[in-house]
């Protein structure tokens, strides 16, 4: 008897284990999905945000408009990427690679420096998703000011899908 109440428990056990395995399975192809939309080459057309204010995007020393026209390159069977922006006037020419992750309407990305590994930053962005189709999107970003928030709109549109860049 006891043999059997033993068998039984573990049966049950293993019964959940799969359960719970198939659903993370699920949640990890679901994410995966939403991120394989952004494969590809995109470029910030405009940036939306109240002009009073000066903004400098992802601290890299530029100002907001520097990123209009930026090359943007996300590569989903790894999540990196990597922004360029193409200098000029008063923007420094930079290729940032980075380190991309997406979750429903939630993306978020963190710098790699050279010679680093994406595991030792743990520093990062997060902004939202909004406004997504086939071919543009826009990230939505909340940076605080004193005491409130500015409300920073990314707008992308879809140049490509190549990658021998």
């Amino acid at each position: 008897m006891k043999k059997l109440l033993l068998a039984g428990i573990v049966g049950t056990s293993l019964f959940a284990v799969s359960c719970s395995t198939v659903n993370k399975a699920k949640d990890a192809q679901a994410v995966r999905s939403e991120f394989l939309k952004m494969k590809g080459d995109w470029q910030i057309v405009s940036i939306n945000y109240d002009k009073t204010y000066k903004i400098k995007p992802f601290d890299e020393g530029a100002d907001a408009q520097c990123f209009v026209g930026s090359h943007w390159r996300f590569i989903p069977n790894n999540y990196s990427g990597s922004y360029t922006l193409n200098g000029g006037g008063s923007c420094p020419n930079v290729i940032q690679p980075i380190k991309v992750d997406i979750k429903g309407n939630v993306f978020t990305f963190k710098k790699i420096a050279d010679g680093t590994k994406a595991k030792q930053n743990t520093a990062g962005y997060t902004l939202n998703v909004i406004n997504s189709t086939t071919d543009q999107f826009s990230l939505e970003q909340n940076v605080p000011f004193e005491g409130n928030s500015i409300k920073v709109v990314y707008n992308f549109e879809r140049t490509g899908m190549d990658y021998t860049k």
